[in-house]
């Protein structure tokens, strides 16, 4: 992922640089997920059950790199870690409900043209 100081000398459309952000098969479920509310990647992890533990650590990283998420961990054993998500994330929540309702939207329409 491109930091905030490259994109901006390399110029990068800011639409660009948020898909880049939000890009990977597993982001965005991870997002909606942890839009539920504080998770633990085992909790994560059974909720998303196709994807990969090693995927997932490396998804939640990348994400928390982003200011999407934000990772506490509690000084306890076993170690225990949780996500939630950022002010940032829940702009992105806003906008991934918008693209739900156009996804349904865009589901209808094809259901149509199938029939």
């Amino acid at each position: 992922m491109k930091t905030k100081e490259r994109a901006i000398e390399e110029k990068i459309c800011p639409l660009e640089f948020a898909v880049n952000a939000i890009s990977g098969k597993w982001k965005v479920p991870i997002v909606w997920r942890i839009n539920e509310g504080e998770k633990r990647p085992s909790e994560i992890l059974r909720g998303i059950t196709k994807v990969d533990r090693r995927v997932l650590n490396q998804q939640l990283k990348e994400l928390e790199q982003a200011g999407i998420l934000q990772k506490e961990s509690f000084n306890e054993l076993p170690p225990r870690v949780e996500y939630s998500l950022t002010p940032l994330g829940d702009k992105l929540v806003e906008v991934l409900w918008k693209l739900n309702a156009w996804g349904e939207t865009l589901l209808e329409t094809s259901i149509k043209k199938d029939k």
